[in-house]
C-alpha cells in the first residue's frame, strides 16, 4: 500500500493552468468519487485552492499515474504533465504537513490554507472517501499546523502592504483598537484588505471614503463601518485617529494646509496618516504638523522585510517539528496497516520507505 500526493501548484504551474484544475469547494466530494473509482484508488482527498491543486492518495500501484488521475478531474484537454509532481511516503507526509502548515505558501506562514485544507479533508471524510491511513494523515497535520503556531513565530508579523499598515495601526495604539476610529481612503483592493485585517483586529469604528459612494457603502455594510463622501473626507478625519490611504489618484489628495485646517477640532489627539498608496495621496509636508504623523509605503515595506527575516528564521524550528511528527505518523500507520515481520522473518518494506507493499487488512 503506498501514499502519494500528486498535484501543480504556484511553484510548478502559471495561473492559467492551475484555473483549469481548481475544483469548488462543493465539487471536492464528486472529484474526489471520481478519483477513486477512476484511478484505482482505496482512500482520496483533493485539495484545492488558488496556489495548489494537489490529490493524496493511497494505492496498491507502485507507482501512481499522476497525470492520468488528473485528467480524471481536469475540464481541459491541456498538457498538465510538464508541471505535475509525486511525492511518496515520507516525503508526501512532509508535503502535507509544511502546506498546512503555511510553509509551502507564497506567504510563508499564512494561516489560510490551514482552514483550506481541513475543509477538503472533511469534505472527503463525509463522503467517505478517506480511510485509516488518509484519517490519520490529515489529522496529524493540522495537529502540527496547530503546534507550528504555537511553538513558533513563523505566523508573527503581516508580510502584505495592507496588513502591515494595520499591524502598524495596532503598534502605535499597543494593540487597541477597540476604542479607535480608523478612516479607509480609497476602497479598492487594497483598502478593502486593510478594513479585513482592521475587523479582525477589532476596531470600533471604521469610516470608508471613495469616489464612487456606493461603492463605499458596500464595502462599509460589509464589515459594520460607516460610508463617507468623498467631499466629506476632511470633516471624517477630524473624527478619525488613524487614517489609511490607498487611492489610486495620479496627485496628492491631501495636503498640508487641509490637515492643518481639522486639527483645532481634534483638540490635542494625535493623528496618524498612513499613506499605502503610489503615487502618493498624501503631502510629505503634513508631517510638519504638530500631532500629526506620517508614514507611506516605504516604511511599511521596511516592516513588511524585517517581519519576512523573522518568519524565514523560524523556518528551521517548523521544519524540526515536521520531520518528529512526520516520522511518528509513518511508524504508527506502519504498525497499524502491516505485520512487523514476513514469513522470513525479514522486516516487511512498507509505503513508509516507499516501497510498494501488501494491505493485509
Amino acid at each position: 500500500m503506498k501514499l502519494f500526493v500528486a498535484g501543480l501548484s504556484y511553484k510548478t504551474a502559471p495561473v492559467e493552468l492551475r484555473e483549469k484544475l481548481a475544483v469548488q469547494p462543493a465539487r471536492l466530494p464528486c472529484h474526489g468519487c471520481r478519483l477513486k473509482l477512476g484511478g484505482g484508488l482505496s482512500e482520496v482527498v483533493v485539495v484545492s485552492t488558488c496556489n495548489r491543486v494537489e490529490i493524496y492518495g493511497v494505492t496498491h500501484r507502485n507507482h501512481p499515474n499522476a497525470a492520468q488521475l488528473f485528467q480524471e478531474i481536469a475540464v481541459s484537454d491541456a498538457d498538465f504533465a510538464p508541471y505535475l509532481y509525486v511525492k511518496e511516503g515520507l516525503s508526501a507526509v512532509k508535503h502535507l504537513f509544511s502546506v498546512t502548515g503555511g510553509l509551502d505558501s507564497m506567504v510563508i506562514g499564512e494561516t489560510e490554507i490551514t482552514g483550506q485544507v481541513k475543509q477538503a479533508y472533511q469534505a472527503a471524510q463525509t463522503a467517505r472517501l478517506t480511510g485509516r491511513v488518509t484519517n490519520r494523515l490529515f489529522q496529524t497535520a493540522l495537529q502540527t499546523a496547530k503546534e507550528i503556531r504555537t511553538e513558533t513565530g513563523i505566523g508573527r508579523g503581516a508580510t502584505s502592504v495592507g496588513s502591515v499598515a494595520v499591524e502598524l495601526a495596532e503598534r502605535i495604539f499597543d494593540g487597541n483598537l477597540g476604542t479607535r476610529t480608523v478612516m479607509i481612503i480609497g476602497a479598492g483592493k487594497m483598502g478593502e484588505a486593510c478594513v479585513k485585517h482592521l475587523a479582525k483586529k477589532g476596531a470600533r469604528s471604521v469610516l470608508v471614503a471613495n469616489r464612487s459612494f456606493e461603492r463605499a457603502e458596500h464595502l462599509a455594510a460589509e464589515f459594520g463601518g460607516r460610508a463617507v463622501r468623498f467631499e466629506d473626507c476632511l470633516s471624517a478625519i477630524a473624527e478619525a485617529d488613524i487614517v489609511v490611504s490607498s487611492t489610486g489618484a495620479t496627485q496628492t489628495i491631501l495636503h498640508r494646509s487641509q490637515i492643518a485646517s481639522i486639527l483645532p477640532s481634534r483638540g490635542h489627539r494625535p493623528l496618524f496618516l498612513i499613506d499605502i498608496a503610489v503615487p502618493r495621496d498624501i503631502d510629505a509636508d503634513v508631517q510638519q504638523l504638530d500631532n500629526v504623523f506620517l508614514y507611506n509605503v516605504d516604511h511599511l515595506e521596511n516592516l513588511v522585510r524585517e517581519n519576512v527575516r523573522h518568519r524565514e528564521q523560524e523556518l528551521a524550528r517548523c521544519e524540526a517539528i515536521i520531520e518528529d511528527r512526520s516520522s511518528a505518523l509513518l511508524a504508527k500507520v506502519a504498525a497499524a496497516l502491516e505485520p512487523s515481520e514476513n514469513a522470513a522473518g525479514t522486516p516487511v518494506a512498507g509505503w513508509a520507505t516507499g516501497v510498494p507493499a501488501v494491505c493485509h487488512n
